[in-house]
């Protein structure tokens, strides 16, 4: 295993630092600033996608005949790193990070050609058709069915927690077109047009304040049979596939450690780093880089031809777990001034009811805007892509075999 970099790839690294110098606005850098949300809001991740299409990397993973950059996984863990140190805001990962990844993986070479490119230009904007009100977690118990009628399939039943699907025009959904056999069998996997007929969104309100998820309502919605990624009743390998790549195939490490550098910033500009903070960021820092080195290790693997695995759960638990616990570290720093809610002062990912038009001036430091909504919307990053109960059962099993 060889985690240094090489020469040609520090000269990348160059190459990605002169990119963001040039194109990453100082008005993206101020939005990426002041989130609240793990999420851009739509027009500022389109027009970040946009600038990023146009160089040819905003798809780094994807094959290059539909876009993607050949790079090594060396190349993608330094472009990550990058684009943390720079500040960039992050796209929307429905589209790129996971249709995109199952229809490249699973589509026929006409849904490909089809679907990949409205992916990029971002005419196809993307949700996430997963959890239902009594299926998150145990995602396989999703009982939202799908019925055969001629060429199509009439789609009945609800999801809830749909990130965008406000914003989407489309919906990657998990359907079950058949209930005679084992929970995991009998799902489909298959792409709904959310404007189609019988398609209701109603918002809910995270604890932040911010419209950024929803619950969805399908009554007698007609899908064409099309639409379905992979085989009928085998959906559930495709959804397996994606939730690996969502829990453990992108890099916690490099932006934890961005976020960490700006907490110990603040703290010395505001005289507030004494040996007690001090020490709790040390600590934060080490387990931090420890992250970073398992996933180094993991992405030296995946340049072998490997894959996320049972490391995936593991990725997923200290990735989250540590970055609500910055968002607490961020409380602490910001003391009395983290109480005022003024999200008209911050970058949420969606619609806050109430403070549209709002006027008020800022109260206190700038570096405090952020933190009690950031603190309320992390608490969603141990439940969301499988909690991490869910995960240590997987590890328990899978690993020890308990």
């Amino acid at each position: 295993m060889k985690l240094a970099f090489t020469r040609d790839e520090e000269a990348f690294r160059a190459e990605v630092r002169d990119f963001l110098d040039r194109n990453l606005s100082a008005d993206l850098r101020a939005y990426a600033r002041r989130m609240t949300s793990v999420y851009s809001t739509k027009p500022v991740a389109m027009e970040w996608q946009r600038i990023l299409v146009k160089q040819g990397w905003a798809a780094p993973s994807w094959p290059v005949e539909y876009g993607g950059t050949n790079w090594s996984v060396a190349q993608r863990y330094i472009f990550d790193v990058e684009m943390a140190r720079a500040g960039a805001p992050p796209l929307s990962p429905m589209g790129i990070g996971m249709c995109g990844p199952a229809l490249i993986g699973h589509g026929s070479k006409a849904q490909k050609d089809h679907y990949l490119p409205r992916i990029l230009s971002g005419e196809d904007f993307w949700c996430q058709g997963y959890s239902e009100p009594h299926a998150g977690s145990d995602l396989a118990a999703l009982t939202m069915s799908a019925v055969e009628d001629g060429d199509h399939y009439v789609c009945n039943g609800s999801k809830i927690w749909t990130t965008h699907a406000h914003e989407a025009n489309m919906m990657f959904c998990l359907v079950r077109t058949d209930s005679s056999g084992k929970q995991q069998q009998g799902i489909t996997f298959i792409l709904i047009d959310m404007t189609s007929p019988g398609v209701r969104v109603d918002p809910i309100l995270m604890l932040s304040g911010e419209h950024i998820q929803n619950a969805v309502f399908f009554t007698d919605v007609r899908v064409p049979k099309a639409n379905v990624i992979g085989k009928v009743n085998e959906g559930w390998t495709v959804a397996k596939y994606l939730l690996e790549f969502e829990r453990g195939g992108s890099s916690y490490g490099p932006r934890l450690l961005a976020r960490l550098r700006s907490l110990r910033q603040i703290a010395a500009e505001e005289g507030l780093l004494d040996a007690d903070f001090a020490r709790k960021l040390s600590q934060a820092e080490a387990e931090a880089q420890t992250l970073e080195a398992a996933e180094l290790q993991m992405m030296s693997e995946l340049a072998g031809g490997g894959t996320p695995g049972l490391k995936a759960s593991m990725m997923k638990i200290r990735g989250t777990e540590l970055s609500q616990h910055l968002t607490e570290l961020g409380l602490e720093l910001a003391g009395a001034y983290a109480a005022p809610f003024q999200p008209h002062h911050t970058s949420p990912g969606g619609p806050v009811p109430g403070f549209d038009g709002a006027n008020t001036p800022l109260v206190g430091p700038e570096s405090a805007v952020t933190v009690s909504a950031k603190y309320l919307n992390d608490r969603a990053g141990s439940i969301y892509a499988g909690s991490n109960e869910i995960q240590r059962g997987i590890l328990s099993k899978g690993q020890l075999g308990l």
